[in-house]
C-alpha cells in the first residue's frame, strides 16, 4: 500500500464514519475497485489506526460532553452525566456480544461481498428515509432507548448498514430528539472502538515496522481530518432533516453493487 492509498483509504473511512453511507460497506466495495492485493485484509494495523483516528475525532468534537460524562461517572453522583454514562454503556452490550461470540462469522463477511452489501445499503436507505420523516421532539435517550439503540448499532456491524444512519434513525424514530441523536450515536461507538483496539493491541496481532510508519501516519492524518469536518458537518444535516440525500445515495451506490454483482 501506498502513500495515496493510505490517504484515499483514511478520506473514505474518515468520511463513511459518521455520514450515514456504512464505512464497512464502501471499504468492502473499494477492495472490489482497487483489487484485493491494494487493500490486503491481513492489514489490521492500518485498519486500527484509521479507526482510531476517528475515534479521536469525535473525542475532539464532543470533548466538553466526554469531560462532564467521565466526571460524572467517576463522582458515581445522580446526576444527568452519570446517568448519561449508564445508557452509553447499557447502548453497547448488544455489539459488545456479538463481536465477542460471533467475530469469526463476521469476518468472513468482509470477504467483497458486493451483493450483501448492496442489499444492506438499500435498508440504510429505508432507515434515512424514514427518519428524515420523523417529527423532531425534544426528547432525551431513555435507558430502554439506549438498549434499543444499542442492537441497531450490533446490526450495523454488517457491512452496508450504516453504523450512525442505523443509530440515529432509530433514535429518531424512537422519538429523541435529533440533535440529542446525533451526539448519542457518536458517543456511543468511542468505548467500542478503543475497547477493539486494546484487544488487538493485546492479542499481539499487531506489526508495527519502520518501514510502513509512513503509510500509517498518511492514514491517520487523513481520516481524522475528514472525521473532524463529517462528525461537524453531520450535526448540522440531522438538526437540519437532510438525510434524504444520503437515502438517494445508497440506494444509488446498492444498485450498482446488486447489479455488479449478477453480472460478475
Amino acid at each position: 500500500m501506498d502513500l495515496i492509498d493510505a490517504i484515499i483509504l483514511g478520506i473514505i473511512q474518515g468520511l463513511t464514519e459518521f455520514l450515514p453511507v456504512s464505512s464497512s460497506g464502501h471499504l468492502e466495495l473499494g477492495k472490489v475497485l482497487l483489487g484485493d492485493t491494494s487493500i490486503p485484509e491481513e492489514s489490521l494495523l492500518f485498519t486500527v489506526v484509521l479507526h482510531f483516528a476517528t475515534a479521536l475525532s469525535t473525542l475532539v468534537v464532543y470533548r466538553k460532553d466526554v469531560w462532564e460524562i467521565l466526571s460524572g461517572l467517576f463522582e458515581f453522583k445522580d446526576n444527568e452525566a452519570f446517568r448519561f454514562s449508564l445508557k452509553i454503556i447499557l447502548s453497547m452490550i448488544p455489539a459488545a456480544l456479538v463481536g465477542l461470540f460471533f467475530e469469526d462469522e463476521l469476518e468472513k463477511l468482509f470477504s467483497g461481498n458486493i451483493l450483501l452489501v448492496g442489499s444492506m445499503l438499500l435498508i440504510t436507505a429505508l432507515l434515512l428515509f424514514l427518519a428524515d420523516r420523523a417529527k423532531n421532539t425534544h426528547k432525551n435517550v431513555t435507558y430502554g432507548n439506549s438498549f434499543v439503540i444499542g442492537l441497531a448499532q450490533a446490526v450495523a456491524m454488517l457491512p452496508g448498514i450504516s453504523r450512525s444512519g442505523a443509530t440515529i434513525a432509530t433514535s429518531v424514530l424512537l422519538g429523541v430528539d435529533k440533535q440529542k441523536a446525533a451526539r448519542f450515536s457518536f458517543l456511543m461507538v468511542v468505548p467500542l472502538i478503543l475497547g477493539k483496539i486494546a484487544k488487538d493491541i493485546l492479542s499481539g496481532d499487531l506489526n508495527l515496522q519502520a518501514d510502513n510508519f509512513g503509510v500509517l501516519t498518511a492514514g491517520f492524518v487523513a481520516a481524522f481530518i475528514a472525521g473532524l469536518l463529517a462528525c461537524t458537518w453531520m450535526i448540522r444535516l440531522v438538526r437540519n432533516s437532510r438525510l434524504t440525500f444520503f437515502a438517494v445515495y445508497c440506494v444509488i451506490v446498492g444498485c450498482i453493487a446488486i447489479a455488479a454483482a449478477l453480472w460478475l
